[in-house]
């Protein structure tokens, strides 16, 4: 890139008000530099004492200390750089390289392996970059895994809480039994005190053991939504690419899991493998009192099982309304400002309300189905009771029970019914999470992330396109139909066309944000879809055609919202994209914050700062999809510029456009009609074919100049 000094970017933009350096950060950098430099210095004693074993032995090895890039030409160095240097010594060696770049390898190398030396290749432009190494696959399916883990080694001390706590629930029953048959008989004023005293000590306690359940519950869930948020929404961002956007929506998916692990339904679910227990105690009581709980617990299942033979469809069909409505809702958001100007208002909100209210449907529908199961299980419950008290009564008056007896039996039948009773009303809960289960292992499982990656040294920029053909999912339209060209290492090529033609469809798959329905898209040869994403990215710049600003300041969009890069690096975007000094107007200069929609900055400002993202991280290959559409004159200067430095610094650079300004800043010009290629060539060649084609002089039939 440049020859600049490696020096924070507030020492090199004072006068500009562009201020990033704090106390802070300089007490942070100083104690970094410090570590790097005692750990540089520990390898190199174990390097040391490496090479004197090795010397005794009679066997002589490299000591493999490293030499500072500023101390040695680029690609002139051919020792193998210590595991420190790895770490300290790009950042000299990205100064003084202006082809190195950073590192495109930022994954950790494995801990058992951390004391050897990383082999380096040298590729034809004198870099160097990391040697072919296998990189394990993400495997999102771990952290569904490591999540499960959380959940069952949690729930074996639930279980331990609640079995004591539903054993001590059996108190009250006993308490009443003891006095309606023992403390009214013998009139034992002692008894009726230690009585006291002993259940008020277990309800106590039980009381305790259920709040320590709820307690662990509630940081199970969390512990879950920890383990799978950060997963869920990466996979969710990769799905997108090729889905409808619902993919987001799994978060709310984990939400609800959080909300169900919390939920009394759970409590229910836990509480019901006790409910035998409580049914055998009714029937030590009495075989008869058993059997009517049985009866009831039978028909407390069967409304169960109604229940949600009648619900799930309703539910199912409401949620599919609700997403639609929600979708059409992150809809409105985004485009706010032409809903208000255009006066769209009333339809998109007749459009929200008729999903909305698909949606209402189908849950009155199910509901009013749940609502009369949960009251059918109520009336079954409160009829048990009353089964139980008069059955009892009766046997109390035939002298087989006592009358205590049949209280005790009603309490115990009440609580090994609740259990089955929480179950049916809490049923919807449940389904809702079970299907909110389902999407999240889906989608974790099925991810693309999740294939294993070989991690490639850093790209020259060699850009292969083969035969390629893209029909969108869903569709019968050829959007790109036989696409083939191949740019090599610095080239630049205009992309031009009529509106239609494929340009930004071809543009996105260059950056991989699609994928070719067949055919092949190469970067150094090796196919998009085999790169690791987050080395793929480290490596190219891409500017859509709707430039998108994320919340946040000017540095941190800069640096594609990282905030582990050096401020140098984003001096060097700026000055690559030729925007610093449109940022060193600004107030707050890279500090300044920008909203979602990129305001305060006009839409100009917007598309070159993007550009100076495009840039950041000195990638070998930017796509610019119409690059120039909200320029004034200033701003195309500045662009020309940018892609001088581009040219420059051998990026391979891909420009959409509609504008002749750019032509003549490009090294080829490839010419598509309705998704093929119809001219491709030398900038001149093109030109000239062009020339003669409106001048009537071209005869019938594509050019397709070849490539020198």
């Amino acid at each position: 890139m440049l020859d600049k000094p490696k020096k924070r970017l507030a020492h090199v933009n004072d006068a500009s008000s562009c201020t990033f350096g704090t106390e802070e950060e300089a007490r942070k950098q100083r104690i970094l530099r410090a570590a790097d430099e005692e750990i540089s210095r520990i390898f190199k004693e174990v390097d040391a004492r490496a090479a004197r074993t090795s010397e005794q032995s009679g066997k002589a090895e490299p000591s493999g200390d490293f030499t500072p890039a500023d101390d040695t030409a680029p690609g002139s160095q051919e020792d193998k750089p210590s595991p420190s240097a790895m770490r300290s010594g790009d950042n000299a060696a990205q100064a003084d390289n202006p082809h190195s770049g950073r590192d495109p390898d930022r994954n950790e190398i494995d801990n058992t392996q951390s004391g050897t030396k990383a082999a380096e290749i040298t590729n034809s432009t004198g870099t160097k970059g990391s040697f072919h190494r296998r990189l394990g696959p993400v495997d999102f399916s771990k952290s569904l895994t490591a999540g499960l883990s959380a959940v069952r080694k949690n729930m074996l001390m639930v279980l331990l809480f609640t079995n004591a706590s539903n054993i001590l629930v059996l108190a009250i029953p006993i308490y009443l039994f003891q006095i309606s048959d023992r403390v009214l008989t013998s009139r034992s004023t002692d008894t009726l005190i230690m009585l006291t005293i002993v259940i008020v000590g277990a309800v106590l306690l039980q009381a305790i053991f259920d709040a320590i359940r709820r307690f662990i519950l509630m940081r199970t869930a969390v512990e879950v939504a920890a383990q799978l948020g950060a997963p869920i929404l990466s996979a969710a961002a990769r799905a997108s690419l090729h889905g409808t956007g619902r993919e987001y929506q799994t978060l709310g998916d984990l939400q609800q899991l959080r909300s169900f692990l919390v939920s009394g339904t759970l409590l229910a679910f836990l509480d019901i493998p006790f409910a035998p227990i409580f049914v055998l105690a009714v029937f030590l009581v009495h075989p008869h009192l058993g059997s009517i709980v049985v009866l009831s617990a039978l028909l407390l299942t069967l409304v169960a099982f109604i229940n949600q033979r009648a619900t799930a469809a309703p539910f199912g069909e409401a949620n599919v309304f609700q997403s639609k409505a929600n979708l059409h809702l992150d809809s409105m958001a985004r485009n706010s400002q032409i809903i208000n100007a255009l006066a769209m208002i009333p339809e998109a909100v007749k459009i929200w309300g008729q999903d909305t209210a698909g949606s209402l449907k189908a849950q009155v529908k199910a509901q009013d189905r749940n609502i009369v199961s949960a009251a059918t299980s109520r009336a079954i419950r409160l009829l048990t009771q009353v089964a139980l008290l008069g059955w009892g009564a009766y046997l109390a008056i035939q002298g087989h029970i006592t009358g205590g007896m049949v209280i005790a039996a009603s309490i115990i039948a009440g609580r090994a019914l609740a259990p089955i009773e929480g179950s049916i009303e809490g049923w919807n809960q449940f389904i809702l999470s079970r299907g909110a289960y389902r999407r999240i292992s889906t989608l974790l499982r099925s991810s693309p992330l999740n294939l294993e990656r070989l991690v490639l040294p850093k790209p020259e920029g060699r850009l292969d396109v083969e035969r390629v053909l893209y029909v969108p999912q869903g569709t019968k339209r050829v959007v790109l139909n036989g696409i083939n060209f191949s740019l090599r290492p610095g080239d630049s090529l205009a992309v031009i066309g009529n509106s239609g033609a494929g340009k930004t469809t071809l543009g996105k798959m260059l950056v991989g944000s699609i994928l070719p329905t067949s055919g092949s898209v190469r970067l150094d040869l090796m196919d998009l879809r085999n790169w690791d994403q987050r080395q793929f990215g480290d490596n190219i710049g891409y500017l859509p055609q709707d430039v998108q600003l994320f919340p946040g300041s000017i540095k941190a969009n800069i640096a594609r919202m990282r905030d582990d890069v050096d401020d140098q690096e984003i001096y060097q975007a700026a000055i690559l994209a030729d925007v610093h000094e449109m940022i060193a107007t600004f107030p707050q200069g890279y500090e300044t914050i920008v909203a979602a929609d990129g305001s305060p900055l006009s839409g100009g400002q917007k598309q070159r700062i993007a550009l100076a993202r495009a840039f950041f991280g000195n990638p070998r290959m930017i796509v610019l999809d119409e690059p120039n559409s909200n320029l004034d004159s200033a701003g195309d200067a500045a662009l020309a510029r940018a892609l001088k430095h581009a040219k420059q610094n051998r990026i391979t650079a891909v420009v959409i456009t509609q504008r002749p300004s750019l032509l003549q800043h490009v090294d080829k010009i490839l010419l598509m009609t309705n998704g093929t290629i119809s001219m491709f060539g030398r900038r001149e060649d093109v030109l000239r074919a062009l020339a003669a084609h409106q001048a009537g002089q071209l005869q019938n039939g594509p050019l397709a100049a070849q490539l020198p």
